[in-house]
């Protein structure tokens, strides 16, 4: 691979020119017209370099040699050509190898890190709040500009140069052999993952638009709530409260636990979710303060004169736009025959978990004879029987027992704007156990920004490049739910920053997959009221008890998603409608299996309301997941109070090795459910007990 690049740019040039400049062969008539033997070009190319370097390189020239086999194509060049360019490119062992791999590892940082960069820049006028959505905001973040780099690497054959000097290795050999690699090892089998396939770049693309425009689509799906009414014409919830769906509705609901009066406001809350999924909600009442909506009734009047509006609903858009990304998804299975797939691509590539294994673990808190002992004890608290928002119950975190216009005032009297919660990090970082050191470093990494959807977090992929936290901020500041946000991603920040900027090999960036970053940001997440000074003292023996119940409801939720893709595969040619209906009977048939029998009723959509769900592309399985290491993380750090920085950081620097490999090296134990449901088995007899003495 050259070390030069040209000073002119490949976007002057003809793709002829760069090539050229590049030092990669352009094809010629003769290798149009030859035919590829793939049998022939093999057994001559091995036979080649056996010649050439001697058998004691024969292991690695017979693997790289099929590598490269299994990815050429008729384009690539003839047998001949197969063949000269093995010759040319095979690099024995020893220094010009370890050469070859420290090229790819700096040219692999630099053009994702950049990449990276552009693609933030793109997204930022539907990202961040820093104004109107324009028409232009939309096409922008719809815009790939990497998406022709993978068809770049192919047509100058730096991909082949890399399939035939390191291994590719899969998932099965990745999970039986990873524990005795090498920290090189494993990079050289993240170089080579990004090559295992060729997607062409129109894919890419139709990929980019689809989620673009779901994002979109859900960045901007507001509820006016003072703008809803009972029955009888009652305005529940205060003027100006404006709530994203899902996240927004979900956190309002959890925040009236704290008020005697909040129950009709839940019930309200439940309602328009359920109008949501069944796509009942009336198209004129989404992000629009000008008119008013009975959701009981389903009727809309104009704000000003309470005249009719049109009641027409949203008619489907919700589910025309997952099949947009459902669609763009087929684009890929078929330059993907070993993960014919998006579920074989999220499981086997993604996640590198498989999805029976996640589906046991889902499982494994869901049928859990503990879910009717908890319930029960919800039921007791509440001193009511449950109703199926109840799924979202709070009480056993400490912030159940504080009035969410209390955590508001403090929020907003504390970070007015997003410049004040940046200068807050140094502190909060102190405060979880962090030197002023490592504080200091990791501020000075980490980008604050309003964001116009709930927020989120984007890390850097260049080690000169910072972290970006998105969240809400508000006219009046940051409100306790953009808080609270703000240090879940404060969490997936740190991570960022400590699992690239501070990484052995860059190819190694990350964590094993995104529900490890989600486990890291909920370690955050759970200390947020410790860091606003309140009283977190009766937290403790609580804690596995809202672990089991948080995690029982978003595996539900994940079951519902995984569920519904398989649907789509089943149904391709299905419509927004027909879709529709089999998530409504997905998430039914999943509520009447794992909470029917709990709370009393059948048949209950809600499981079906997460946002992810429509523009994640099977995003919540990470969550459950997710939970479910962050309390293996938690019993860790437990253990190592007085390191708490220390072994942070020590865990986020493993980086993206396989789930089980990083959390054995992490914590020394496998990937389980058994260390949660232990715990909240001996955390449900405690208050048992207190309940009966």
């Amino acid at each position: 691979m050259p070390t030069r690049r040209p000073t002119t740019t490949c976007g002057v040039l003809s793709a002829a020119a760069c090539l050229l400049l590049m030092g990669c062969q352009m094809p010629t008539a003769e290798a149009e017209t030859m035919p590829f033997d793939p049998e022939t070009a093999r057994e001559r190319a091995v036979e080649a370099l056996l010649v050439q370097h001697g058998t004691g390189h024969q292991e690695r020239i017979r693997r790289g040699v099929e590598q490269l086999a299994q990815i050429w194509r008729e384009s690539d060049g003839h047998t001949e050509a197969f063949v000269q360019f093995a010759r040319d490119e095979f690099v024995p062992a020893g220094d010009l190898l370890n050469d070859t791999f420290e090229r790819f590892e700096f040219v692999s940082e630099s053009m994702d890190g950049y990449f990276n960069a552009m693609l933030r820049d793109l997204r930022r006028g539907v990202d961040l709040d820093i104004g109107p959505l324009l028409p232009l905001d939309r096409r922008l973040a719809a815009f790939n500009a990497a998406a022709h780099l993978s068809d770049d690497l192919f047509a100058g054959k730096i991909a082949q140069t890399a399939l035939l000097n390191f291994p590719l290795t899969s998932l099965r050999e990745k999970l039986a052999q990873g524990g005795t690699w090498t920290r090189r090892q494993w990079a050289e089998a993240r170089l080579t993952d990004r090559f295992d396939a060729r997607v062409p770049a129109s894919v890419s693309q139709a990929m980019t638009a689809a989620a673009a425009s779901a994002d979109t689509y859900i960045s901007s799906y507001n509820i006016y709530m003072h703008h809803l009414l009972t029955p009888d014409g009652r305005r529940l919830f205060p003027e100006g409260l404006r709530l994203i769906s899902h996240w927004g509705l979900r956190d309002e609901l959890k925040a009236q636990y704290a008020d005697p009066d909040g129950l009709s406001r839940q019930r309200m809350i439940r309602t328009v979710m359920e109008r949501i999924i069944r796509q009942e909600i009336p198209a004129a009442v989404i992000n629009n303060p000008l008119v008013d909506w009975r959701p009981a009734e389903n009727s809309v009047t104009s704000a000003d004169d309470d005249t009719a509006v049109d009641p027409a609903r949203e008619d489907d858009e919700r589910y025309r736009q997952w099949l947009g990304m459902f669609h763009a998804a087929q684009l890929a299975d078929i330059h993907q025959p070993d993960q014919p797939s998006l579920i074989a691509r999220r499981f086997n590539v993604d996640r590198e978990i498989p999805e029976e294994e996640v589906e046991a673990l889902l499982e494994a808190v869901l049928a859990s004879p503990l879910a009717g002992r908890v319930a029960k004890l919800v039921a007791s608290r509440l001193g009511r029987p449950l109703e199926p928002f109840d799924i979202w119950y709070v009480g056993f975190k400490p912030r159940g027992k504080y009035a969410e216009a209390d955590l508001d005032a403090r929020t907003r009297a504390r970070y007015p704007d997003a410049a004040a919660y940046a200068a807050d990090i140094p502190r909060m970082l102190q405060e979880l156990g962090f030197s002023r050191k490592q504080a200091t470093f990791l501020a000075g990494h980490i980008v604050v920004e309003p964001s116009r959807g709930a927020g989120h977090a984007m890390g850097a992929a260049r080690r000169d490049d910072k972290a970006h936290l998105r969240t809400r901020v508000g006219a009046g500041g940051m409100d306790y739910k953009g808080y609270n946000i703000a240090v879940h991603e404060m969490g997936h920040n740190v991570e960022q920053v400590f699992s690239m900027t501070l990484i052995d090999h860059t190819l190694l960036q990350g964590v094993p997959n995104t529900a490890f970053t989600e486990a890291l940001a909920f370690v955050f997440q759970e200390r947020d009221m410790e860091l606003l000074g309140l009283d977190t003292s009766d937290a403790a023996d609580l804690k596995p008890l809202e672990a089991f119940w948080a995690t029982r409801e978003i595996a539900g939720v994940a079951l519902v998603d995984m569920r519904a893709w398989r649907w789509l595969y089943a149904h391709p040619d299905a419509n927004p409608a027909a879709f529709r209906q089999a998530v409504v009977g997905i998430a039914a048939e999943v509520w009447n299996t794992y909470h029917a029998d709990i709370f009393g009723v059948r048949d209950v959509p809600l499981l079906a309301i997460y946002s992810h769900m429509v523009d994640g592309a099977m995003y919540t399985p990470d969550y459950p997941l997710g939970h479910l290491i962050a309390f293996q993380i938690e019993e860790h750090f437990n253990a190592h109070r007085d390191r708490f920085g220390t072994e942070f950081e020590r865990i986020c620097r493993l980086g993206r090795l396989t789930p089980n490999a990083w959390i054995q090296q992490a914590v020394g134990s496998p990937l389980s459910a058994k260390p949660l449901l232990k715990a909240t088995a001996a955390a449900l007899s405690r208050q048992e007990k207190d309940q009966t003495d």
